[in-house]
């Protein structure tokens, strides 16, 4: 099942460091997650998770296609035989992100360790950083977003947020097949478009990371995610 692609250079060899990048619409952000069938299977079907999928506990959405793949060994890894994507409004995605703690302390940036630990405690959701990855699971130079969810927003994520859920585990097997042949171009041409993911326009954040090099997005006016370049000397004058 092939999901809608253009261009065969999907990967950037390079990017700002701390970025979100996703395939994403005026109204959804499409993230991606690994299951048993007995999980993904139903999910697929039936367009929700099914009873099975515990809401009490944490889970892990990946915007970055690629950084699913290397997660999950392309579909190969037990326990992740079946690839979701899962298209879900970007309000949800926004609050996620909004209401998130680092999932590691940075010196620095929080005041100490106790403080991070009681605020990841109470936090619904976690942002992690890990290296992007190409085509061959390489690692790459920047990093890809993971978020974690739990409590409050794992029970919305599933029970709200989402508006489908697409079984690519076929695309995931076909581009593997074709990078294992060679066909680095073919297999590009299959990936899922993502781009620079802004945020709404409404939305805030709660704290800001950004000029610490661990960034959450802020919004309202929008900025980016990763710190900005300096400005430029000024014009001489006259």
């Amino acid at each position: 099942m092939r999901q809608p692609t253009a261009g065969p250079t999907l990967v950037p060899k390079t990017a700002p460091q701390y970025e979100i990048r996703a395939r994403h619409t005026d109204t959804t952000v499409t993230v991606y997650q690994a299951y048993a069938p007995r999980i993904g299977l139903p999910a697929a079907r039936d367009g929700r998770f099914p009873p099975a999928w515990k809401r009490d506990r944490m889970t892990w959405i990946k915007p970055s296609f690629l950084w699913m793949m290397y997660r999950c060994g392309w579909a190969a890894k037990e326990g992740q035989e079946t690839v979701l994507a899962v298209e879900i409004v970007r309000e949800g995605f926004d609050w996620a992100l909004e209401h998130a703690e680092l999932s590691h302390y940075v010196r620095g940036l929080h005041p100490d360790r106790a403080t991070w630990r009681r605020s990841l405690r109470r936090a619904p959701a976690r942002v992690q950083w890990d290296p992007e990855r190409d085509l061959r699971l390489n690692r790459l130079p920047y990093r890809s977003l993971q978020l974690g969810l739990a409590g409050e927003a794992a029970a919305r994520y599933a029970d709200e947020w989402t508006v489908s859920v697409t079984d690519v585990t076929p695309l995931a097997r076909e581009i593997h097949h074709l990078v294992r042949a060679g066909d680095l171009d073919g297999a590009s041409a299959l990936l899922p478009v993502e781009t620079p993911y802004a945020g709404g326009a409404g939305a805030r954040a709660p704290r800001d990371l950004s000029s610490r090099g661990f960034p959450l997005p802020r919004r309202s006016p929008p900025l980016p995610v990763s710190p900005p370049p300096p400005a430029a000397p000024p014009l001489p004058a006259g």
